[in-house]
């Protein structure tokens, strides 16, 4: 960010909502106590509240400032003048976020959000990746839940292969392997919005596999069963079997983004593709959840089904009090195959796992990710300049700062 040093390190905005809270919690628990930052939205009235409840969270540390903003051109020039980086919460992102977006990348301001909608990130994508290159920023969506784990994971072995054996990488199969969670008020949200917004060839298209990559992909060397491709359903060894996942396509678009980005796709290699999957104990509940999969979006469609929806989950800012995630369970598994002429080729695992709260696992995600971009002096140096990139441009020092905050991150050769 370019002229003199800004007011704050951070700028949580949309902080009163369910994510941005958990989000503002992390940071005052776990981030340095010297950090400048603030809370922003459109209440004072919410803001001032949020600041008292973390002051009695931790006293000893200096407290956040308050500004109020709306979404107005205006109110968010300013506010991304007075910082390094946004932490954007305010979904849904296709609705209410693209002039956030503007104003970070015509500013030079960094910027993370937890977005899991890929038709607004692909548009994002056409419309400032340039621009946020040109000032310099580096704008990273998807870097919860949805899609850092995928994209480190498959980054980490990929990494693995290039420095223990030299090998470029072939596939990466990756599952959700355990989880136990409930969406929040605004998730669903999200969810019914897009579909109210976006037509199936617009969603369509944004969820093709090589869709964001920023040059065009190679063909997979692997075709699916007829099986897999009728039922959804495939056994893979040491991962079990696997099923459709919703959010495989959308994080499928953010690792074929960044297989693009890393020199050209020569640094993954030039065969390398990207699968995901979700865990299931045995084949018939695989094809069950695959079919619910499809049935469930094609209801979707229907507007009155959305509205009943909306009115069976949780109000936006809302979700499953604290107490009750505690017991909750993430984990993340990957196995990478190297391209190599070897029979079998050799293989590496990896997998991440989060006992806690999905969503406090998300503020997580975001505020390491500040750290990282905050204390890495080269880093717009190190990413080409910036632009709109991916949870992998934050590289090795991520996974640290992760792992230091409890998420555990693990990887290694097969025999």
């Amino acid at each position: 960010m370019a002229g003199s040093e800004p007011q704050y390190e951070i700028v949580l905005l949309g902080a009163t909502g369910y994510t941005g809270k958990v989000c503002a919690e992390h940071i005052t628990s776990c981030l340095p106590t010297n950090l400048k930052w603030a809370v922003a939205g459109r209440s004072r009235d919410k803001l001032e509240v949020l600041v008292d409840e973390l002051k009695a969270l931790n006293a000893d540390r200096l407290q956040p400032g308050i500004e109020v903003a709306t979404l107005s051109f205006e109110d968010l020039d300013r506010l991304a003048k007075t910082t390094r980086i946004v932490i954007n919460t305010v979904g849904p992102y296709h609705l209410y976020s693209s002039p956030v977006v503007e104003t970070c990348a015509r500013n030079g301001t960094h910027y993370l959000d937890v977005t899991g909608e890929s038709p607004w990130v692909l548009e994002m994508v056409e419309k400032y990746h340039d621009i946020a290159k040109k000032n310099g920023a580096i704008i990273i969506p998807e870097i919860g839940v949805e899609s850092a784990p995928s994209d480190m994971l498959a980054w980490s072995l990929a990494t693995l292969f290039k420095e223990s054996l030299s090998l470029d990488t072939a596939e990466v199969i990756c599952t959700l392997h355990e989880v136990e969670s409930r969406p929040s008020g605004g998730s669903l949200a999200t969810v019914l919005a897009i579909y109210h917004s976006y037509s199936l060839k617009e969603i369509g298209r944004a969820t093709k596999p090589w869709a964001m990559s920023p040059i065009p992909g190679p063909r997979s060397r692997t075709p699916l069963s007829i099986f897999t491709t009728l039922f959804g359903v495939r056994h893979v060894p040491d991962l079990g079997i696997l099923t459709t996942s919703i959010a495989g396509p959308s994080n499928r678009a953010i690792v074929h983004r960044t297989w693009g980005l890393l020199d050209r796709g020569r640094y993954y290699g030039p065969n390398f593709h990207y699968s995901e999957y979700l865990s299931v104990r045995n084949t018939l509940i695989g094809i069950i959840v695959h079919f619910t999969f499809i049935f469930g979006a094609l209801a979707l469609m229907l507007r009155p089904l959305r509205w009943l929806f909306g009115k069976l989950a949780y109000a936006p800012g809302e979700g499953r009090p604290k107490f009750h995630t505690q017991n909750e369970i993430f984990e993340y598994r990957a196995i990478a195959t190297a391209d190599e002429n070897a029979n079998p080729p050799r293989r590496a695992f990896a997998r991440l796992r989060w006992d806690g709260g999905i969503y406090h696992l998300t503020g997580v995600f975001l505020a390491e990710a500040a750290m990282v971009i905050l204390r890495d002096s080269k880093i717009v140096e190190r990413t080409s300049g910036g632009g709109i990139l991916t949870p992998a441009a934050l590289g090795p020092l991520f996974i640290e700062r992760l792992q230091q905050a409890g998420i555990i991150f693990e990887r290694g050769l097969m025999p």
